[in-house]
C-alpha cells in the first residue's frame, strides 16, 4: 500500500479520512471495523446502523473450492467489494484500514470498487481505523 494509492483515490472521487503520516501500534482492520458497526447499530439503531452489512469475500475462500468460489460469484460475490456497504439514498461504500496503513495491504479489486462505487453516485471511501470512519460516517 503506497501513499499514491490515496491520490489516485482521490483523483476518481473517492474520500480519504485519518492521518497518512501516523505510524505506530494499532488495533487489527477487525477489531476497528468491529467497533464501527457496533457504534452504527447503537447510536443509529433505526436507520443505518439496521442497514449497515459487511459482505464476505473472496479471501474467505482459499485452493482446491474452485466450484464454491464460483458458486459464490454467480449468487453475487464480487470481487474488492468493500468492507462497510450501507444502502440508503446515496450508499456509503468504505474500505477499512488500520489506522497505520503501512500495515495494511489492497487486496485484488478493492481500489477498483471503490473508483467504481464513487462514479455510480456512492460516497466511497477509505479510513485508517474507526476514529477515521466515524469523521466518514
Amino acid at each position: 500500500m503506497k501513499r499514491a494509492d490515496f491520490d489516485q483515490l482521490r483523483a476518481n472521487g473517492v474520500h480519504v479520512f485519518g492521518d497518512l503520516d501516523w505510524r505506530g501500534k494499532c488495533p487489527a482492520e477487525s477489531i476497528e471495523q468491529s467497533s464501527l458497526v457496533g457504534w452504527l447499530r447503537r447510536e443509529y439503531p433505526d436507520d443505518i446502523g439496521a442497514l449497515v452489512i459487511h459482505t464476505e469475500n473472496e479471501g474467505q475462500l482459499r485452493g482446491g473450492q474452485f466450484h464454491q468460489m464460483r458458486k459464490r460469484r454467480a449468487m453475487g460475490m464480487t470481487k474488492g467489494a468493500a468492507d462497510i456497504i450501507i444502502p440508503a439514498g446515496v450508499s456509503f461504500v468504505c474500505e477499512m484500514k488500520r489506522r497505520d496503513y503501512t500495515k495494511s495491504a489492497w487486496q485484488d479489486g478493492q481500489m477498483d470498487y471503490l473508483v467504481t462505487a464513487a462514479r455510480c453516485g456512492s460516497f466511497a471511501c477509505v479510513a485508517f481505523g474507526f476514529d477515521a470512519a466515524q469523521l466518514a460516517v
